[in-house]
């Protein structure tokens, strides 16, 4: 299944992507929210689907949200792809950086970025994050992927002033409103064939900086899970950011290039559909 919210900011309506149609399931499903998880919802959705309801279609112009409600957190994974440690001038990690996004970044995979107020260095990096679909507490590494709802395309944006310039941790720099547009949907696991093998693309005004394939990710997901588990519980409906590939604003060569507002961010990935962002300034 592919799992949409749609709606205005806030009033988000749960949905289903068929054949590239949208579908209203309010009628069936509340929210895609930690609560939908824990009750086993994804079962409980499909086994109400295979009865054919008549569900209402939904408009392809309505604005998408995020395709799971606010969750109790975003967790992140740092420097999860070797190249873009060396582009960084960074080690290469003996185990999983872990940094945590506010929830309040989260928003629909095409809102607007808003770069925030007295900014200079805002940044992309095109992510595969999957999101809980149960309670995880240390969880055995054959046994992680139990714990997968499914997968998403999701877009960590960076202040890398605020993140590496001011002090203490990384989440100063992640945690921005709008700094987490994810979706534009969430693929359960049976539509994604190998969730090691997606290439994934990324574009500042037409132009590609980011061109990669998780097949290149350090730390894979089964591990990933296993690994947080042992620190947290994850909660139903948790987002785990898995890392960005080469290609960030902060790695070009002479001199790093940095998102200005006007800018219009694409990004992909096969199987997880595509996004697009255009960047404004902060007005209060």
């Amino acid at each position: 299944m592919k799992l949409i919210r749609f709606g205005e900011t806030g009033k988000e309506k749960p949905g289903i992507l068929i054949d590239e149609k949208r579908f209203d399931v309010s009628s069936i499903v509340t929210d895609y929210n930690e609560a939908f998880f824990e009750e086993n919802g994804l079962e409980k959705l499909k086994k109400a689907l295979e009865n054919n309801p008549v569900l209402p279609e939904v408009d392809s112009n309505v604005r998408l949200g995020s395709p799971v409600a606010r969750p109790s957190k975003i967790i992140c994974i740092g420097l999860n792809y070797v190249d873009h440690c060396l582009e960084t001038n960074a080690p290469i990690p003996a185990e999983p950086i872990i940094f945590f996004k506010s929830t309040t970044s989260l928003c629909g995979p095409n809102d607007n970025l808003i770069i925030p107020k007295n900014s200079e260095k805002t940044d992309w990096e095109i992510e595969l994050a999957f999101v809980v679909g149960k309670k995880a507490s240390y969880v055995e590494e054959a046994d992680a992927l139990d714990y997968v709802a499914g997968y998403a395309l999701l877009n960590d944006y960076s202040e890398r002033a605020f993140q590496i310039e001011r002090g203490g941790q990384w989440a100063k720099g992640k945690g921005s409103d709008t700094f987490a547009p994810l979706g534009p949907f969430l693929a359960t696991q049976d539509e994604i064939a190998d969730v090691n093998n997606i290439p994934m693309w990324l574009t500042v005004n037409g132009k590609k900086f980011q061109n990669s394939n998780t097949s290149n990710l350090v730390f894979k997901i089964p591990f990933l899970v296993h690994y947080l588990s042992q620190f947290m519980t994850l909660l139903p409906g948790d987002i785990i950011s898995t890392g960005t590939p080469p290609g960030v604003g902060l790695g070009i060569k002479p001199e790093p290039i940095y998102i200005k507002a006007g800018d219009v961010i694409e990004l992909g990935m096969d199987g997880l559909g595509s996004s697009k962002q255009h960047a404004v300034a902060y007005t209060k």
